[in-house]
């Protein structure tokens, strides 16, 4: 299957084709998500995320509630502590997230080891604030509007709701047999 027409090549792009998902940051795909499911299975069109953080400042929870009742608890665990723990809390079946965005970098992706480092390796807080502020001043554009999505929808998954679209991009999961031995890695 050829996706090509799916892909804006960068010496194509004018100003204005630029754009970035819901989120303060290169991994806010969590606020994106939440925003869509609260509206499309609840009704309620969310404009501001409160984040609440837990253990520390790289795992934290998103909560919606509606009468009075939690219906959706998402969570970012960032780094590999977290990640860690959290793998742990999923194997005990005390993990009762319906979302979790996982970045193996503590603070994220513009925190991460490719990017931005003083002269002893540490993290350049200063610029690392900057290109927070170059990223959210790029217009936000939902990724559903997208012309290339668009099109990817018509001509290749035969419409929005077409069968094609179940089956590609859809997944149920069910609770598997438990095969696990002593030999599985320890966190």
């Amino acid at each position: 299957v050829d996706l090509s027409f799916c892909f804006l090549r960068f010496d194509e792009a004018k100003e204005g084709d630029v754009v970035r998902h819901d989120g303060k940051r290169s991994d806010g795909y969590l606020e994106h998500i939440f925003k869509h499911a609260a509206k499309e299975l609840f009704g309620m069109d969310v404009k501001e995320i409160t984040y609440k953080a837990l253990k520390n400042k790289d795992f934290q929870e998103v909560t919606l509630e509606k009468d009075g009742e939690t219906v959706l608890r998402f969570a970012a665990a960032y780094g590999f502590r977290n990640i860690q723990n959290m793998v742990l809390k999923l194997k005990k079946g005390k993990f009762l997230y319906h979302f979790v965005e996982v970045l193996a970098c503590p603070g994220g992706c513009l925190n991460g080891k490719g990017q931005a480092q003083t002269e002893d390796g540490k993290p350049d807080k200063a610029l690392l604030q900057q290109m927070e502020e170059v990223y959210t001043a790029i217009p936000v554009r939902l990724p559903e509007t997208n012309r290339h999505v668009q099109k990817m929808y018509q001509d290749w998954l035969e419409g929005m709701d077409s069968k094609k679209v179940q089956e590609t991009l859809h997944t149920k999961y069910s609770a598997g047999n438990q095969t696990a031995s002593n030999l599985d890695i320890k966190w």
